[in-house]
């Protein structure tokens, strides 16, 4: 009977992240929701202004200045100008507010806008999967269709999405 209990709170406690379950993880070949979100400078920040004039990369992350979150944030820092040379837009994405983003993105000098996801409804539009009490991390590479081309999902090694989108980029030119 413990271990019933046990297993109804865990699963209780692990779908209260705010996500939706009925949202489907977007896959490779999916075109990306149109979505509007605020940047750390309170400017808006409309995806269907890029799609067809850049790729995106677009990265979702559970917190601003946590651990492995500033590692994936620095990461898309010093890889910034080869994701630009290959044709990319760096967009950072989690549920903090304007203020969190802004004193992230100036503690840690980060060159792209980072959004402001009240509520994670663009995460859960993109159906990013949480990993227990976090909402998830997850790389998503969008060309100019706004179709998704590459996604990489690390929970852990957060310096790992930039070189991997990179990576990805580079060599689909």
């Amino acid at each position: 009977m413990k271990i019933f209990l046990f297993i109804t709170l865990l699963c209780a406690l692990t779908s209260c992240q705010g996500q939706n379950i009925k949202n489907k993880e977007l896959k490779v070949g999916d075109t990306i929701p149109a979505f509007t979100l605020t940047d750390q400078d309170g400017k808006v920040f409309n995806s269907t202004d890029h799609i067809g004039n850049h790729s995106l990369v677009i990265f979702f992350y559970p917190k601003d200045e946590s651990m492995v979150c500033t590692k994936e944030a620095c990461s898309f820092r010093d890889r910034y100008a080869d994701l630009v040379k290959a044709g990319a837009i760096v967009i950072g994405i989690n549920g903090g507010s304007i203020e969190s983003h802004k004193k992230f993105q100036t503690n840690d000098r980060l060159p792209y806008p980072l959004l402001s996801d009240s509520g994670n409804k663009v995460l859960n539009a993109f159906g990013v999967p949480g990993q227990f009490f976090m909402t998830g991390r997850k790389t998503f590479v969008v060309d100019k269709t706004g179709k998704i081309v590459f996604t990489y999902n690390s929970s852990l090694k957060g310096s790992r999405h930039a070189e991997e989108a990179l990576a990805w980029l580079q060599k689909h030119p």
